[in-house]
């Protein structure tokens, strides 16, 4: 024990291991007695292989046995558990390899950068990116491989769909919404949220969106990441579901929670509202003057169905709807502020069916240049201030007055 050095690593036959693979491995148990696991003492931090005194109670062979004969079971349990991960790798590799298989059928190339737990974004086979051929299509597969899921992010196409690892069937269509059959409740501590940070803070700024509005719709984000924001749908105040949008435009929605209109809460009491198209109009709205707004919370439907309306046990697209019924059945004016799109249009359609088109009024989005205009609240507080929005609502016509008037 004579050569041993303070502040260097010293090499030693353990006294209870005499295969030479594994003597100079008992520097891991003297490391592990150093950081209190072993050592009845406590030893201060600052003294960790550096003072000579903090060795002593652990160079001796009475010490040195117990380190050993748990060394064994460590070194085996170490063995178990690499074996137990390269089944798990393997296991996932299979997975993964049988999901694109099945996503490959349906036309999406997966490439080497499709790997769990990481969101890729593809070219969309339905709609080829549209005439800017943009990587639309946003494809996931969950870090333990057991499904993939897609969706295209181009308004008009919102193709979309689900690919399992297993036996079950994939699922895939136009702007579908996952959900599974039994609602359940969730807490922001269940989906770990956190206060919005400085960089969205700064994201929304550039949208004309006030910190004071974030906070007041309590807008998180997902805990340990400030790129994800966490749209916090609640009832009474209670968090009743969660829309996640990075700021790359992919959307996802917390499973397993019924659908609501996004800003309930603000229209508890009201007999006129405005209905957006998505969380972010909601907010601009707020900004021009209306907090009475709600916002539908998933995408629109890219053509008007022909058929009659459905029962509402049947109306699964537009349940929130039904669900908010005791809401809106108070109300005498609702204001259309969908996007102006083919698809927006398509849904102020569809919610005027249902809400009633007599009790509906529908805005027009201002001109952009001589082809164009604004598409949505946003763009519009963006470019023309809050003022310019707040006249946009107020001048909204009658939703059967402007059905007519696009057929002249």
């Amino acid at each position: 024990m004579d050569t041993v050095t303070p502040g260097k690593l010293n090499h030693f036959l353990c006294p209870m291991i005499c295969v030479r693979k594994v003597q100079n491995k008992v520097i891991v148990a003297i490391s592990d007695a150093l950081s209190n696991r072993s050592c009845n003492r406590p030893i201060p931090s600052k003294h960790f292989l550096s003072n000579k005194n903090c060795w002593a109670p652990i160079l001796t062979r009475r010490r040195l046995e117990p380190i050993g004969s748990r060394f064994l079971s460590c070194y085996r349990n170490s063995r178990l558990l690499i074996l137990q991960s390269a089944n798990r790798t393997g296991l996932e590799k299979h997975k993964v390899r049988i999901l694109k298989q099945k996503m490959e059928l349906l036309g999406i190339n997966c490439h080497d950068s499709c790997i769990p737990g990481n969101y890729s974004n593809l070219f969309c086979p339905k709609c080829k990116g549209g005439r800017s051929i943009e990587r639309s299509l946003s494809v996931h597969i969950v870090e333990d491989a057991d499904f993939a899921m897609w969706r295209c992010y181009r308004t008009c196409c919102g193709w979309a769909g689900q690919a399992f690892a297993d036996g079950r069937v994939t699922n895939e269509g136009m702007n579908i919404i996952f959900k599974v059959s039994s609602p359940r409740q969730i807490t922001a501590e269940g989906i770990i949220l956190e206060p919005i940070g400085e960089k969205l803070i700064a994201y929304f700024g550039d949208r004309m969106i006030s910190e004071e509005t974030l906070r007041r719709n309590s807008v998180m984000q997902m805990a340990g990441n400030q790129g994800i924001i966490a749209f916090t749908y609640r009832r009474n105040g209670v968090l009743i579901g969660c829309k996640y949008r990075t700021m790359e435009k992919n959307f996802w929605q917390d499973k397993g929670t019924e659908k609501w209109l996004y800003g309930l809460d603000d229209i508890n009491e009201a007999t006129e509202i405005v209905i957006v198209e998505g969380e972010i109009d909601k907010l601009s709205v707020e900004e021009a003057g209306f907090r009475n707004c709600v916002s539908v919370p998933g995408g629109a439907p890219q053509i008007v169905s022909t058929k009659d309306l459905p029962s509402w046990e049947m109306d699964k697209a537009y349940q929130y709807l039904w669900n908010c019924k005791e809401y809106l059945d108070k109300v005498s004016r609702i204001i259309l502020a969908t996007d102006g799109d083919v698809c927006g249009q398509a849904l102020a359609e569809e919610l005027a069916r249902r809400l009633g088109k007599e009790r509906c009024w529908l805005v027009q989005w201002p001109k952009k240049d001589h082809s164009s205009c604004f598409k949505d609240a946003n763009e519009v507080l963006k470019c023309l201030g809050p003022n310019a929005l707040r006249e946009v609502i107020e001048t909204a016509e009658l939703y059967q007055v402007c059905t007519i008037n696009q057929l002249i």
